[in-house]
């Protein structure tokens, strides 16, 4: 956590709004976001983010800053996800006991001609797969790979030991890939029909 962030924090711990609102600015984009891939629904998304920082608001005088303020907000969300769809928890706890990276378009890297084309069209094919998983495994390739977590930070998250964490990131790569083989070779089937 940088000085600037725990300042605020300490700040919106004694009342501070116009901190707090800092802090809601700082992360606003990143608990929609979460929220919004693991509803699927912007209206959902929207309440659940506002839910989420409501409810921060409330508990900030308590947080005790043993985890990042991101991931405390995430814990929020992801119990308010937890509400919302029920079976998401059931599907999460059945996990059990290299990367693909959903890279904005600002962050692309700037390619030519059809290079570009199929590199967006990939990203859009891998965001569409990604979309299609279940919503436990949506939830942690989210987390890791859109939001950056590590995995301990996740763990703490979704309230699930690492091991079933790393396990449930595995069996969605897994998926991920497989939908991304199968893709490709309906494509190399449909080029030499």
């Amino acid at each position: 956590m940088d000085h600037n962030e725990a300042n605020l924090i300490r700040l919106a711990q004694t009342g501070d709004r116009e901190a707090f609102g800092l802090l809601v600015e700082e992360h606003q984009r990143y608990v929609y976001n979460l929220a919004l891939r693991v509803v699927g629904s912007q209206q959902d998304a929207e309440d659940l983010a506002q839910e989420a920082f409501v409810r921060a608001w409330l508990a900030i005088p308590n947080f005790r800053a043993e985890a990042r303020f991101r991931t405390w907000i995430f814990r929020i969300v992801t119990n308010l996800c937890y509400n919302r769809l029920p079976s998401l928890r059931r599907e999460l706890s059945e996990l059990g006991e290299d990367i693909l990276v959903d890279v904005p378009d600002d962050r692309a890297p700037n390619l030519d001609g059809l290079a570009g084309l199929e590199a967006h069209e990939r990203r859009a094919l891998l965001q569409r797969e990604i979309d299609a998983l279940p919503e436990s495994y949506r939830l942690l390739v989210v987390l890791r790979y859109q939001q950056d977590l590590a995995y301990d930070e996740i763990a703490r998250v979704v309230s699930l030991p690492l091991g079933t964490v790393k396990t449930g990131l595995f069996r969605a790569k897994q998926r991920l890939r497989q939908a991304l083989l199968e893709h490709d070779s309906q494509e190399v089937l449909a080029w030499t029909a």
